[in-house]
């Protein structure tokens, strides 16, 4: 099992990714401490419903939704809320 920070995890996403379909496990630290551990999913877990084998949310059209309209420009929005910073 190779060990890789949360920064690696977030910064080498794909790479990991891939090394874990491959069959490779990762323990992942943070600040030096282990927090968690990243393996492939077992056909076991996968066939007890977890979430990540359920059908994806349907889509939603969002061209259905009202429109909404202002008296205030985008510019003038833009311009307060860059003002603020």
């Amino acid at each position: 099992m190779r060990t890789i920070s949360q920064r690696e995890l977030r910064n080498d996403n794909a790479e990991v990714i891939r090394a874990v379909e491959a069959g490779e496990s990762f323990l992942v630290t943070k600040n030096g401490a282990p927090v968690a551990v990243l393996k492939p999913a077992t056909e076991a877990e996968l066939s007890t419903g977890l979430p990540l084998a359920r059908a994806a949310r349907r889509k939603v059209d969002f061209r259905t939704w009202p429109r909404v309209t202002s008296t205030i420009t985008s510019k003038e929005i833009l311009d307060d809320l860059r003002d603020e910073r």
